[in-house]
């Protein structure tokens, strides 16, 4: 049974958002978190008192900020500001996306700065343990003024509006909130614009890829080892003494792998048993896929960073008694951050293309034709390349960086956006299209090894033995894309590093 989870906007961490998000476990807000709201609160409600002008608190919104709002409107501000700007377009996010963006919001307030009574949170902590998802279109943020679009049709279903997944099926909130015999949530001053002024949907997104890019990581090396063993590489080249001379930590990291996954490997050679060296494909991807790694660890720590994150606007400071208006929702951190991955897993996939290739070419491999010994009359895996290639293409054009643009909104006010929800969107292309490319080395690597004569490495003959339980070899002509898609689940779901991990240590 899942343990519950205090959310207190200090301590989240990937571990413990994979944990809430994708294994349910459920959540609840910590005494300290339930105070520090309080504090905020009566904080807001002193301002309203006082008649002080103070943006978002008691004026409208964006370019309509110099606009004072009476007292007796701020219930209704705050709902026309939902309604208003829950105006996404296009395919729904994943389910997990949406739970992802619940957490965060909910994390985010339990800080205790921006002014959000305690039983506004409870109730979007309560959906999210339900397992109640409002259906939050993808497309629409310029992620600057915060995930407005996407984060309103998140709370618009707590205020009786718009639609909510319900056991795999669209609902009308209204009618969940019937269900439940209670009447929807009504918002206080300030309190609609805390819960759509930040980051959340381009931290879920970018948190969601961090933990499917892991798997791919490991399984690049994996897959990569066996490449060498199929071609009867040269490891030499992963030598220790070289790669410590460089300093660069991914790098030797990777290293250390390939040597632990080869270890008491027959099938590997010598500098100029039967060649001086091997191609850079095989030879450089300790610098290759280390590279990746390093980038990897970058943009973990940006998301550890924005997994805590006060990203509203203005910020409210009990002790000091300050209202701060400034720019935390402003996604550029995590927009250079999505570009940044994206970048570095497409080069997983560019050089596992190039290894397969080398693999399926009988100029290249000493293998048979396309690894099959009817070569001829039969295919074999001569159109797995193919597709290797096509995704490795359209990685290129999907890896141009969506943080380089900008454009003006909210009548020039908001001048300069991040782009950062289009990026953390199309990190997931790509990392499918990544894992599908590695899924087709895999496959590849697997038939090569069936014409292997000498004893296989300790990590990739479990890699191998995996493959075997799930594909048989090829003997004749079948359906490939059954084949990547088995590989790529093994890879994805983290199995394949799973069981190598039981024979040898791979580090990320």
């Amino acid at each position: 049974m899942n343990r519950m989870i205090e959310l207190d906007g200090e301590h989240l961490t990937l571990e413990t958002f994979a944990k809430i998000v994708l294994h349910r476990a459920p959540v609840t807000l910590s005494d300290e978190a339930i105070q520090c709201m309080r504090l905020s609160r009566e904080m807001v409600d002193r301002l309203i008192g006082e008649n002080r002008t103070v943006y978002g608190i008691t004026t409208g919104f964006g370019k309509l900020c110099d606009t004072v709002i009476a007292p007796e409107q701020s219930e209704l501000l705050q709902l026309n500001l939902i309604r208003s700007h829950a105006c996404g377009v296009g395919e729904p996010l994943s389910e997990e996306a949406v739970r992802g963006m619940m957490l965060l919001r909910a994390n985010a307030l339990a800080k205790g700065y921006s002014g959000v009574r305690p039983n506004v949170v409870k109730c979007l902590i309560e959906w999210l343990n339900l397992g109640l998802h409002p259906v939050v279109p993808a497309q629409g943020s310029l992620g600057a003024s915060g995930d407005l679009t996407p984060l309103a049709h998140m709370i618009l279903p707590l205020l009786g509006y718009g639609e909510v997944w319900v056991n795999g099926k669209r609902e009308p909130a209204e009618a969940v909130w019937r269900t439940q015999g209670r009447s929807p949530l009504r918002l206080a001053a300030k309190e609609g614009l805390a819960l759509i002024n930040g980051t959340q949907m381009m931290t879920s997104l970018l948190a969601l890829g961090l933990l499917r890019a892991k798997q791919l990581i490991l399984a690049a090396d994996i897959v990569g080892a066996m490449t060498v063993e199929a071609l009867r590489g040269i490891p030499h080249a992963f030598h220790p003494l070289l790669h410590e001379v460089r300093g660069q930590i991914g790098q030797i990291t990777t290293a250390t792998n390939l040597r632990a996954l080869l270890t008491d490997s027959a099938q590997v050679t010598q500098p100029d048993e039967i060649r001086v060296q091997d191609a850079y494909s095989l030879r450089c991807m300790p610098q290759v896929h280390g590279a990746s790694k390093d980038a990897y660890h970058y943009v973990e720590g940006v998301v550890s960073r924005e997994l805590n994150a006060a990203t509203d606007n203005p910020l409210l400071f009990p002790k000091t008694g300050e209202a701060v208006s400034g720019g935390n929702f402003h996604g550029q951190p995590l927009a250079l951050a999505a570009d940044f991955l994206a970048i570095a897993m497409a080069e997983l996939a560019n050089i596992s293309e190039r290894r397969t290739e080398r693999m399926v070419n009988p100029q290249l491999s000493g293998l048979p034709a396309f690894l099959t010994n009817q070569s001829g009359l039969h295919s074999g895996y001569m159109i797995l390349q193919y597709v290797a290639a096509s995704l490795v293409s359209e990685n290129k054009g999907l890896c141009h960086p969506a943080s380089v643009d900008s454009i003006p909104s909210s009548a020039n006010q908001e001048d300069h956006v991040s782009m950062g929800a289009t990026a953390a969107r199309k990190l997931h292309q790509i990392l499918d299209n990544v894992t599908r490319v590695l899924a087709v080395e895999y496959v590849c690597a697997g038939q090569a090894l069936e014409f292997a004569k000498h004893r296989l490495g300790k990590g990739t003959w479990a890699a191998y033995r995996l493959l075997r339980q799930h594909i048989p070899p090829l003997v004749e002509d079948r359906e490939g894309h059954r084949d990547i898609e088995t590989a790529a689940r093994l890879i994805q779901d983290g199995r394949l590093a799973e069981e190598v991990g039981k024979t040898v240590t791979i580090l990320l």
